[in-house]
């Protein structure tokens, strides 16, 4: 085994130190409770199983990221503790100093990743490796008695893992009383209630197992038979659970097993040794020797180096988790920030008006010098904010697996774009919708195999999900080489919803927008993951709350695509102010393709709607007034158009007059105006007005929706 550290990138190490730190942090915090639990004579096996996943996630963490030395010692130690909770080990202190030593190397050996030093250690690895092997040892014990003569049902025993069994042992041991609990619960709520009598059990004993069984109805309901060792007597219990569950049925330890059970304790349970108080667990270099039978090969002395890396109590990374809030909290002081050094420059610009030039020319370099040091700050905090989509995937790949599981087909997820960056509450936002959209390419695209086959398909259906940044946006596409949608179907089921008159008046594209309506749905059946009509509406209202926009392509025979246009920050952004009406709005930058003076010679009307022509392309209008209902008092000499949109979508808002750009920071309006389409938010500007900020994506979403 060699411990040389992997090539790996700078951004890279640093995630797999800060992510190995948090566990780390916290196997050690849980390894000292075990220690404190063992010097009473008992342990909680819950607090256990938590270190043995912490050194699970540990060596899965190195694994990824290519660092076999931590990997490996991680893994020792694993095993390590797999024993533990399977009971071939028992907990007396020089496994306990072991686990300690395991921490302490692992800590050590993180450090040396940081550092690039990690041949120096292998020595120590290879002694640790070697004190675990000693300790896996097989010792000698007298086997328990049958749990056939417990009385409990055959299913039960018949189910039980290998660390259940034990667990049951150990309850036997202790001379606890083993109940079998019956409930039953309606599947609309099960987890929920589970989880509740779960929580009440785990108060009054140990809950060794926990199995789903046949019922009565089982259409409805879903029953359960829950393993239970407890001190209670099973009157105790059955009055605690009265009205809870369906029955309480007691099996009272035996005297013959409890006496099998006893004499099948290893001789070093029996007689556990413990350190005196205060004494600090052992490091690697310094704890007290195993027994003679167990005890660790010679380990060469550690240098100096690797000494003070073990007494410093520096964090081995500079990562920092911090809340979302306080990052909202300080993003808006930026934002508010921004709105002071603007009203200062205006303030310059007046003074220079009015005469006080020189008082004005040094203003005006103060608020030039503040508008950069801003831009840095803003700029700091949003890379502060920003994570990768890859976050997303995984959730991702656990839904693909699960469906497909559910619908017998055959699906792979092609992941691509995991290192695009998203503002982190953007990439929340967006989860639900995804998944929408994937659940949907499952069950509506993809056939299932035998029906692929037929037509010449491989039997494996493909989901390929894609994310890359365009311009001030992220794209992200969710593509499957199903059957794609059937525009006809589409226009059939909105002719019999009275959603059309004439379906021939729409284009296939138009047709589409159709699934996006509440309530739209093409499917024939309504099954457990999509048909009842509610995920795509989901979807485009998700999206768009963050200005975002969705767009559909579909092949027949060959398979849909799925496009969603993402800012990528909604903090603080720039935005171009316009007025209509009297009134003033902002557009987010990112939205806008262009401005233009609008030439009343140059509008033409088709089938009742306003349309331009931009560079031999037909651009709908929209006036600004009459999407918002906005009463005009006077008629504007000029007007403007402005072009918003992405992707494909284009449309021209006609507005009075453009204003200029200004950084704004985007505030919700409250729940009152959330069905409100066509506006995102409010914003202040510098002279201390507050406008309404215009969503593009929602004003063509609507437009499109009514045929405006």
């Amino acid at each position: 085994m060699s411990a040389a550290q992997p090539p790996t990138s700078d951004a890279a190490l640093r995630d797999f130190l800060a992510e190995a730190e948090e566990i780390l942090e916290g196997v050690g915090s849980q390894l000292t409770d075990l220690a404190d639990m063992a010097e009473g004579g008992s342990w909680d096996p819950d607090l256990l199983n938590a270190i043995f996943r912490g050194a699970h996630s540990l060596k899965g963490v190195a694994g990824m990221f290519g660092f076999t030395a931590v990997a490996e010692v991680a893994h020792n130690t694993e095993n390590l503790l797999d024993w533990l909770r399977m009971g071939k080990v028992s907990l007396a202190q020089p496994v306990i100093d072991l686990l300690f030593r395991s921490s302490k190397l692992l800590v050590v050996l993180l450090r040396a990743t940081a550092d690039g030093t990690l041949e120096q250690h292998q020595d120590e690895i290879a002694a640790h490796a070697a004190a675990i092997t000693a300790c896996l040892s097989p010792s000698d014990s007298v086997s328990p008695g049958s749990l056939d003569r417990l009385g409990l049902p055959a299913a039960i025993l018949g189910a039980l893992t290998e660390y259940e069994e034990h667990r049951l042992q150990e309850n036997l041991r202790q001379g606890r009383q083993l109940f079998v609990i019956h409930t039953t619960f309606d599947l609309s709520t099960f987890d929920q209630e589970l989880g509740n009598l779960t929580d009440l059990l785990k108060a009054h004993g140990e809950l060794i197992s926990t199995l789903p069984s046949i019922g009565e109805n089982s259409q409805t309901n879903i029953d359960f038979e829950l393993l239970l060792g407890s001190q209670r007597s099973e009157q105790e219990l059955a009055t605690l659970l009265k009205g809870r569950v369906v029955s309480v049925a007691g099996f009272p330890p035996q005297p013959a097993i409890m006496a099998s059970m006893a004499a099948a304790v290893p001789v070093e349970e029996q007689q556990v040794t413990t350190a005196p108080a205060g004494v600090f667990p052992p490091t690697v270099a310094d704890a007290e020797p195993l027994p003679a039978d167990k005890a660790l090969p010679p380990v060469s002395p550690p240098s100096a180096a690797a000494a003070e890396e073990k007494a410093s109590a520096k964090s081995l990374s500079r990562t920092v988790r911090v809340d979302i809030g306080k990052l909202d909290l300080l993003m808006n002081i930026v934002g508010e920030l921004v709105l002071a050094q603007s009203s200062i420059s205006a303030i310059a610009d007046r003074m220079r008006a009015e005469g006080f030039s020189r008082m004005a020319v040094d203003l005006s370099k103060a608020a030039k010098g503040l508008e950069r040091r801003l831009g840095d700050l803003q700029s700091g905090v949003m890379d502060i904010r920003m994570i990768p989509v890859g976050q997303l995937y995984e959730k991702m790949s656990r839904i693909v697996r699960n469906i497909t599981r559910e619908q017998g087909k055959k699906v792979d997820l092609k992941l691509f774009g995991a290192e695009t960056e998203l503002d982190k509450l953007i990439v929340e936002d967006i989860a639900d919708p995804l998944m929408h959209i994937i659940r949907n390419a499952i069950d509506h695209g993809i056939e299932p195999p035998e029906r692929r086959q037929a037509l010449g398909k491989d039997e494996r259906g493909t989901v390929r999900l894609s994310s890359y940044q365009k311009g001030n946006h992220v794209v992200i596409e969710v593509e499957d080489d199903g059957g794609g949608i059937d525009v006809a179907k589409v226009r059939q089921k909105a002719l019999a919803k009275g959603l059309l008159l004439d379906p021939a008046a729409l284009t296939d594209r138009e047709a589409l927008e159709l699934i996006f309506m509440p309530g739209f749905s093409t499917a024939d059946q309504i099954t457990d993951v999509s048909g009842r009509g509610v995920g795509m509406d989901v979807v485009r209202n998700n999206i768009a709350a963050v200005s975002g926009m969705v767009d559909i392509e579909t092949w027949p025979g060959k398979g849909s695509r799925f496009t969603i246009i993402l800012p990528i920050t909604l903090a603080i952004i720039k935005a171009l102010i316009v007025s209509c009406a009297g009134r003033c709005y902002a557009l987010p930058i990112t939205s806008v393709v262009e401005s233009l003076l609008l030439s009343p010679a140059d509008i033409r009307t088709v089938e009742n709607k306003e349309v331009i022509t931009l560079r031999d392309v037909t651009l709908p209008l929209l006036r600004l007034d009459r999407f918002l209902t906005v009463e005009r008092v006077d008629t504007p000499i000029e007007q403007y158009v402005v072009v918003i949109g992405a992707a494909e979508k284009r449309l021209g808002l006609v507005v009075d007059d453009l204003l200029g750009q200004q950084d704004i920071v985007i505030k919700p309006l409250g729940d009152v105006f959330r069905a409100i389409r066509g506006i995102s938010g409010a914003a202040d500007l510098g002279d201390q007005r507050t406008i309404l900020v215009l969503d593009a994506g929602g004003i063509i979403a609507e437009m499109t929706r009514t045929g405006g």
